[in-house]
């Protein structure tokens, strides 16, 4: 009587070869993967579209901005070194009430002394100015022909006259002396204003 035994070997081997067969099929699934996500990946790097770290542009300005603030920033002292030195204007009041010397010789300007033989006259014009700005002032004038040749502090004639000047105006006259006398010998003169004293109206 022949007796057979059964072995798996057959089973074993076929169940070998499918499993050989599946785990082929995964290993080119596998690589299929791969394969589509590196060419995913070279086509998105070659697109721009990498996820690598973005590149950041500092403007040359913001750089140095940046740079001169950190280098004036003390955080010891907070406080600026620059030194400021502040300035003030000066004040002068105005005199409340203008001063003036009554003596007004400087402000009487004389000119043109003469005589006339024919009119037996003296003539001397005289143009006062009234320097202040604001004030209004009377000039007492005397104008006197002198002898000159000798001379002996003896008068030929006088005129005497006041005169009212407005603030920086100027008055000018013609003063004049006739002498009574008909006749008379050659004589050398003078003109002198001898006083011309200025008082406030």
């Amino acid at each position: 009587m022949e007796q057979r035994t059964r072995t798996r070997m057959g089973t074993a081997a076929a169940g070998t070869k499918g499993a050989t067969g599946t785990t082929g099929r995964v290993r080119k699934g596998l690589r299929a993967g791969v394969a589509a996500g590196l060419a995913a990946l070279t086509i998105a790097t070659a697109a721009g579209c990498a996820f690598g770290r973005p590149k950041v542009v500092v403007p040359p300005s913001w750089a140095s901005a940046s740079a001169s603030a950190s280098a004036s920033y003390d955080p010891a002292n907070p406080t600026p070194s620059s030194s400021y030195t502040p300035s003030y204007d000066t004040y002068s009041p105005s005199p409340t009430q203008e001063t003036y010397d009554p003596d007004g010789r400087s402000d009487v300007h004389g000119s043109g002394c003469d005589f006339s033989s024919s009119l037996r006259q003296f003539t001397y014009t005289v143009s006062i100015t009234n320097p202040s700005t604001t004030s209004t002032y009377s000039y007492d004038m005397r104008i006197d022909w002198m002898k000159d040749k000798p001379a002996d502090g003896s008068t030929y004639g006088v005129h005497q006259r006041s005169v009212v000047v407005a603030p920086g105006a100027t008055e000018t006259y013609t003063a004049k002396y006739t002498l009574n006398q008909s006749s008379w010998q050659a004589f050398w003169y003078t003109c002198q204003i001898t006083r011309a004293t200025k008082s406030k109206i």
